[in-house]
């Protein structure tokens, strides 16, 4: 160990629910370790979710470990500052050696083995590291957006907060996952003049057959597949979440019903030039396939009534509200009154500060189960880390208390 240089067993990078679940775990273990968390714990909840957010899952699927939802609205779906109370609660449930407003910048292998941590300007070393920082770092925002009349105000869905923070006028949200979907439906309700770029995300309706679907997935133990046994194995961490919505007691978000509403619906967005949006001809395709998931898991939940024999209201196919015309014309943006537009793509990992072999050609960090093939390195609080459940609040337990179980070397029942 070199001059100034601090040594411990364990170090978590991410003082989001994820890391601090890791940290619970070695706490109740009695393993010493730190957390490293470059803003303030469970930050992104307030920091980066508009307003009316609302968790799209129930609130009895919300199990960090040691601090399962106590309200009283076990079905219900927790508004933005419910959420935040919830974390709050779990931080503040016990003593994780947490240092907030401290970055990790630097992540090498240590010459005595295990790795060498620089930490808010101090360096470490320690045997296990955990990168418990999600997968959410950079924002997406196309190259061409630079080149977009200035006087069109621009954000990021992680930034967009209310109708009000927008300029008077239309808006065009790009991209139509869950939080596209959602800001659009916050916008219309707002008696704004949306537009939207659809693009492949699938939908899944709220309530089936006299429950809410999530419900019924969870009885067929879908949140307990592995990505071992998805038909797309490794695929499966590339598909985009199915949107719904938990808004007001939670219900369907169609985007059909929307346009019937007076939303434009557009196809993916290829480019803006001279504030002109061309869009590719591919929206009825996106609307049918997004319409062909939440059928095809409505028939999943159908065969696992009749297997189960249980007695379950029917209901009626769903028939489709509104279909595009096939008319492609380019959006003048102009002459549309759009003044602003809110980007729904996705975020981009940043790793940049890991130089670890543990990534891909792709610079993909590669696991299993959270574990990576250098010794004593592990992600966790990634989608599909293990399961469909384990990057939401349900499923994080589940795979801290398998990575603790590795760094002990004992088995760690959940909490």
């Amino acid at each position: 160990m070199t001059q100034n240089e601090k040594s411990i067993p364990v170090i978590i990078v991410g003082g989001g629910q994820a890391g601090l679940s890791m940290s619970w775990y070695l706490c109740r273990e009695k393993v010493d370790h730190i957390v490293f968390e470059a803003k303030t714990a469970c930050h992104s909840w307030d920091d980066e979710r508009w307003d009316n957010f609302c968790l799209v899952t129930p609130n009895w699927q919300c199990e960090l470990p040691g601090h399962p939802y106590k309200g009283k609205d076990p079905h219900g779906f927790m508004v933005k500052q419910e959420i935040i109370d919830y974390v709050k609660g779990f931080t503040d449930s016990f003593h994780a050696p947490l240092r907030e407003h401290t970055p990790v910048t630097s992540i090498t292998r240590h010459k005595s083995g295990g790795y060498r941590v620089v930490a808010g300007g101090e360096v470490w070393h320690a045997r296990h590291v955990v990168i418990a920082s999600g997968a959410y770092h950079d924002a997406v925002i196309p190259g061409y957006a630079s080149a977009i009349d200035p006087s069109i105000f621009q954000v990021h869905s992680q930034d967009y907060r209310n109708a009000h923070q927008l300029q008077a006028g239309a808006v065009l949200v790009v991209g139509s996952g869950q939080s596209g979907a959602q800001i659009v439906e916050d916008l219309h309700m707002e008696g704004r003049k949306v537009h939207l770029c659809v693009g492949s995300a699938p939908r899944v309706s709220r309530f089936y057959r006299g429950r809410d679907v999530v419900d019924w997935l969870a009885d067929m133990h879908f949140y307990d597949l592995t990505v071992d046994n998805h038909p797309l194995r490794d695929g499966a961490r590339d598909k985009t979440n199915h949107y719904v919505t938990g808004r007001n007691g939670g219900h369907d978000l169609d985007l059909r019903l929307f346009a019937k509403e007076g939303v434009g619906l557009h196809g993916t967005l290829e480019t803006i030039r001279d504030e002109v949006a061309y869009c590719a001809p591919d929206l009825k395709e996106n609307l049918d396939d997004a319409d062909k998931t939440n059928a095809d898991i409505k028939k999943s939940i159908d065969a696992y009534i009749e297997r189960e024999g249980i007695s379950a209201p029917t209901e009626a196919p769903y028939v489709p509200v509104w279909q595009p015309d096939g008319n492609n014309t380019p959006l003048d943006m102009k002459a549309a009154g759009i003044t602003s537009i809110i980007w729904c793509i996705g975020f981009r990992p940043n790793y940049r500060w890991i130089d670890v072999p543990v990534f891909n050609g792709a610079n993909k960090p590669v696991w299993h189960r959270g574990v990576t093939d250098a010794p004593g390195f592990y992600f966790l609080g990634l989608p599909w880390l293990h399961t469909w459940g384990s990057g939401r609040f349900s499923g994080i337990s589940r795979d801290a208390a398998w990575l603790a179980s590795q760094i002990t070397g004992k088995d760690i029942p959940i909490a």
